[in-house]
């Protein structure tokens, strides 16, 4: 008959790894953000993008807001990185995704992004914690980086197509 085994085999235990709770000043300021998106998104659907004649603008809806013209645009001639993204976003509101490509890609993939962040931050403020993220930091850095690199990839591929067609551009 065999003697049982003095030792005793021994598992490793499972490092789980801990989310900290959400503070409430946190959650607070993810539903103000929400809310501040959704007012964005209230004054794009208020915005007229069209012309009189009916064609889509492609730059230039924010004067709809009081706001001065483009300094760049103005002083160069040429339109700045973010021109046409207030138009974008209010063509996207319009349901106009094609003419809201065309005034700005980049602003029809930053008005996308902001609808995804809406329901995000509200459900994350709910749950107490960044939902499907783990640094909200690296992921804000992230996020910030690639629509800068694209804007100005953008804005680099609208001045050579300007430059090698001839096109002058207007508002």
């Amino acid at each position: 008959m065999s003697s049982p085994s003095t030792s005793t085999s021994q598992k490793p235990e499972e490092v789980l790894e801990v989310i900290p709770l959400l503070r409430p000043w946190v959650r607070g300021s993810l539903v103000g953000l929400a809310l501040a998106l959704c007012g964005v998104f209230a004054v794009a659907i208020w915005l007229k993008p069209y012309n009189d004649d009916g064609s889509p603008r492609t730059m230039a809806t924010h004067r709809q807001m009081g706001l001065p013209p483009c300094t760049f645009y103005a002083a160069s001639g040429l339109p700045c990185p973010s021109c046409g993204m207030t138009t974008s976003f209010s063509l996207l509101m319009h349901g106009d995704v094609v003419s809201s490509l065309r005034a700005n890609a980049v602003g029809t993939l930053l008005a996308g992004f902001c609808l995804m962040l809406i329901p995000w931050c509200l459900a994350s403020a709910v749950c107490r914690q960044t939902l499907f993220i783990r640094s909200a930091e690296r992921s804000l850095t992230f996020v910030v980086l690639g629509l800068l690199s694209l804007m100005l990839l953008r804005w680099a591929i609208v001045l050579g197509w300007a430059w090698w067609t001839g096109t002058t551009f207007q508002g």
